[in-house]
């Protein structure tokens, strides 16, 4: 089979297309004949600088959609041919990939393959951000970082079907803003001076939630956006920064309080608790709730050039590598 792998860290040129050995399913495992895989800045991350990755050479990738190939033993609920959407420890980039069954989720009615390699990754951490761990209530305000992005687009979408009484997006350019505000948000800020308009825009009040996903400088200016009682939910480190540090002065005054997430930390920590999670988010998809945007496909050979695209800062919704040469045809 073709695969994508890097042997070595660095720019997007690393990425090198290989000849690879089948992979089989192993116990509680299955393996999916993919059809799409999704592109997340984690991959970037992981061929820039190691991040996630456990020893070289590697194939990238955290999520696909396709038909399942074989199942390992003990595996119950799924079948050989079905239709799926799967998150992956990596090894997406290729055109078998192996999963724990825990995280393949059969395609909801009525979502094709390529809307299906959008949803593993991007939907149900939207959704947790916003009520698992954000508790979001109807009328209260959000702000969220990277609004144009895959999991922005997302929960713009999913606050304002939730009730938000205002919903802010954070994005780092004009022309993103302009796509953002297209899917739920009322008003999106461009650059670092957002919590400044975040005090114009609610009169000085702050908002009641935050989702940030970049860390460092800018999580401390969302701290400072903050209603009274409001939250923060961190969910990435996209800049770099030395992990993040809060505590009693930052919270303690205004009742504010702090979270996280992570969906790949969760699929190992508590399985169970994430199928429960992504059939809850699923549900908003099949229900006309979400809009999920694919805004650029690549085929897999060229996975360079979709993290150049990425990493450029110019890319809006979702971006995929299409891996079989006819995706959606029937077997």
């Amino acid at each position: 089979m073709r695969a994508i792998e890097f042997r070595e860290y660095g720019d997007p040129e690393v990425l090198k297309v290989v000849r690879a050995d089948v992979p089989e399913p192993g116990p509680g495992q299955v393996s999916i004949d993919v059809a799409y895989a999704g592109v997340n800045f984690a991959d970037l991350k992981a061929r820039a600088e190691g991040y996630r990755v456990g020893s070289l050479p590697y194939v990238p990738g955290l999520e696909v959609s396709g038909r399942i190939r074989a199942v390992g033993e003990g595996v119950e609920g799924l079948r050989p041919g079905q239709e799926v959407a799967a998150l992956t420890s990596g090894g997406a980039y290729a055109e078998v990939a192996v999963t724990e069954a825990a995280t393949v989720f059969p395609l909801p009615e009525g979502v094709d393959l390529r809307t299906g390699a959008t949803l593993p990754t991007v939907l149900p951490t939207a959704h947790a951000l916003l009520h698992e761990v954000g508790r979001l209530r109807a009328g209260e305000s959000v702000l969220v970082h990277g609004a144009a992005g895959g999991v922005g687009t997302v929960a713009g979408q999913l606050a304002r079907a939730a009730g938000a009484g205002a919903v802010y997006g954070v994005v780092s350019s004009t022309a993103k803003a302009g796509y953002a505000l297209k899917y739920g948000y009322d008003e999106v800020f461009v650059g670092d001076s957002f919590a400044d308009e975040v005090r114009r825009a609610t009169g000085g009040r702050g908002v009641d939630l935050v989702l940030d996903p970049v860390g460092g400088d800018t999580l401390r200016r969302g701290l400072d956006a903050l209603a009274v009682f409001g939250r923060l939910v961190s969910f990435g480190n996209a800049s770099g920064a030395q992990p993040w540090q809060v505590g009693q002065p930052e919270l303690y005054a205004e009742g504010r309080s702090v979270g996280g997430f992570s969906i790949l930390a969760l699929a190992v920590s508590a399985p169970d608790a994430l199928r429960s999670l992504a059939e809850r988010a699923f549900r908003t998809v099949t229900e006309g709730v979400v809009e999920l945007p694919v805004t650029a496909e690549f085929p897999l050979s060229e996975a360079a050039a979709a993290h150049t695209l990425m990493g450029g800062r110019t890319s809006t919704g979702k971006l995929l590598l299409r891996v079989s040469d006819d995706p959606e045809g029937s077997h």
